[in-house]
């Protein structure tokens, strides 16, 4: 087997271990999310508290983006991949203090050095994806397969990790859970430290920090695009659903858990074979006809709420779940497709910053829409989003 792989040409051997690391870190990741959720909510913490929780989280990963693309550029990416790792293994061990350590302002300083080390290993990873394609095949199949591929199994493994950190909550407490998973990135670190290409991803030409910003307009109407999309799915799922799946539904961790970890692993499947639904479409057209196929699902559940509530929310999640999967895809891949070749990741840099500031938005109105007005109101928000979405896209040039 190791023979094999040492035979493979040098960009898939690069890519491997990109999609290695990229997987072992969002393991830990949607483990960590689901493990804050359940144990703090567990603890008499509100919806909105749990919700300030991921504020850093989410605020570091605007900035992380913006500056990580520049030093991508600057470094190379494998510098700020193992970066990545290695400030989410300090942020773990900030949660190994006892109990009564664990005040807001701890937990919201560890949750924003997460936020950091999550955004540094996402922009690196995809930006390596546009100098690891072979030359000459960044034609839409091929490139979209690859994009399609390493998003699709990141966020089957987050779906994977939302079920371990429920599992573990239940086996081994909270403090255990987090110690496991602290051990298992200390070995992923090794490997990526010992195997990744020095100048993976590094420009021949260093970037002027003012060069951060994007000077594409193509590239700035996408990622306006990218931040309400985002902002429309995380402001019913990150704190409301699992909160009223507890409280309204009376789940116990495990179900929660299992439940939204299956969500994340069929939304991952259908990301990963987006290009088989969507074929050679994948440009401006159908990144506006598949967000506004998406628009309307939240406002129908909302409606369906009042009068079938199980059937219809967890019916209409996995109806939104594949949906949102292929406009997430299409996004994934435009922004890689659309983004300069000589210091890629300064672009993918700043259309994840984008994505960042929509999941702050969307946490941050999660868990005050919540406590104001259910879940119907967030439902209903969501869909106001994905309106706004589509009517960005459509500023998108013909030949996105």
């Amino acid at each position: 087997m190791i023979a094999r792989v040492a035979a493979l040409p040098r960009e898939v051997r690069q890519y491997l271990l990109v999609t290695g690391n990229y997987w072992g870190f969002t393991l830990t990741d949607g483990a960590l999310r689901m493990l804050v959720v359940l144990y703090f909510h567990q603890l008499g913490y509100s919806a909105l508290e749990v919700a300030l929780l991921f504020l850093f989280y989410e605020f570091f990963g605007v900035v992380t983006n913006l500056v990580g693309g520049w030093l991508g550029a600057r470094l190379g990416l494998n510098r700020t991949m193992n970066l990545g790792l290695g400030l989410q293994i300090v942020a773990l061990a900030m949660l190994l203090v006892p109990t009564a350590w664990l005040a807001v302002p701890w937990v919201m300083a560890a949750q924003a050095l997460s936020g950091i080390a999550k955004d540094l290993n996402k922009m690196s990873a995809k930006s390596a994806i546009k100098g690891l394609v072979p030359a000459g095949d960044e034609g839409h199949t091929s490139l979209y397969r690859w994009v399609a591929l390493l998003t699709g199994s990141k966020n089957a493994l987050k779906g994977v990790g939302f079920f371990l950190g429920g599992l573990l909550l239940t086996l081994i407490g909270f403090q255990g859970a987090i110690l496991a998973m602290a051990l298992m990135l200390v070995g992923v670190l090794g490997l990526s430290l010992a195997r990744l290409d020095a100048d993976l991803g590094r420009a021949k030409a260093k970037p002027k920090f003012r060069e951060i910003l994007s000077k594409s307009r193509a590239i700035n109407i996408l990622s306006a695009a990218r931040m309400f999309l985002f902002g429309a799915r995380d402001v019913w799922f990150v704190v409301a659903l699992p909160v009223f799946l507890a409280t309204q539904f009376g789940w116990d961790h495990w179900r929660v858990g299992g439940f939204l970890a299956l969500w994340v692993i069929g939304y991952g499947a259908v990301q990963a074979v987006a290009p088989r639904i969507t074929g050679r479409t994948a440009g401006r057209r159908a990144a506006i006809a598949w967000a506004a196929a998406l628009g309307a699902l939240p406002a129908l559940i909302a409606l369906g709420l009042e009068w079938q509530p199980h059937g219809v929310l967890l019916g209409g999640l996995l109806l939104f779940g594949a949906v949102f999967a292929v406009n997430s895809s299409l996004h994934s891949f435009l922004i890689v497709r659309m983004a300069r070749s000589d210091g890629v990741s300064l672009d993918v840099g700043f259309y994840y910053m984008a994505n960042a500031m929509g999941r702050l938005i969307g946490t941050l109105l999660s868990g005050w829409l919540y406590m104001t007005g259910g879940l119907s109101a967030t439902l209903w928000v969501s869909s106001a989003m994905l309106i706004a979405t589509v009517a960005i896209s459509l500023a998108l040039p013909r030949e996105a």
